[in-house]
């Protein structure tokens, strides 16, 4: 069983980006977002994952991600996931021993930028960089099932 903690974060400022140690564009579509899970096709490069995650809030969730061929995903994404899709370049950013995972959105969600950081188990400290804003990790709004149902453009108290 894998499980994923991770923490989310708003950015204050454009520091961040002096450090980019590497940019991957994604795009990944929902088949199901359900109460308890969420099931998703990601696509990155020339490679292609099924994604399960259980839809805990908070730091804490299941996750479970497997390997599919590209013309697979391709098709899945084209012809059954709900749109929008989520469009993104995740840029990672070293800090203090850990890689920050910056999500800059594109499409419906542009103008939205999200850091995260997994962590290895509950509790454990990290230091936090100077260009971290406020921690969204309980706000749904800002988990990736729920931007493709209510796109960051339609928000109102941005």
């Amino acid at each position: 069983m894998a499980i994923e903690i991770e923490h989310k974060f708003l950015l204050a400022n454009e520091d961040w980006r002096r450090s980019i140690q590497k940019s991957v564009k994604y795009k990944q579509g929902y088949l199901s977002s359900q109460p308890t899970s969420s099931i998703r096709i990601r696509i990155s490069d020339n490679q292609a994952w099924l994604n399960i995650k259980s839809a805990t809030i908070g730091t804490e969730r299941l996750e479970f991600e497997y390997g599919i061929p590209l013309p697979d995903a391709e098709e899945i994404i084209t012809t059954l996931c709900g749109k929008p899709l989520i469009e993104k370049t995740r840029h990672l950013v070293p800090n203090d021993h850990n890689i920050w995972e910056i999500d800059e959105f594109e499409g419906d969600n542009q103008g939205l930028i999200v850091a995260e950081i997994e962590l290895s188990k509950i509790g454990q400290n990290f230091i936090r960089p100077h260009w971290l804003g406020e921690e969204v990790t309980q706000d749904l709004r800002y988990y990736n099932n729920n931007l493709a149902v209510n796109p960051y453009k339609n928000w109102s108290n941005k």
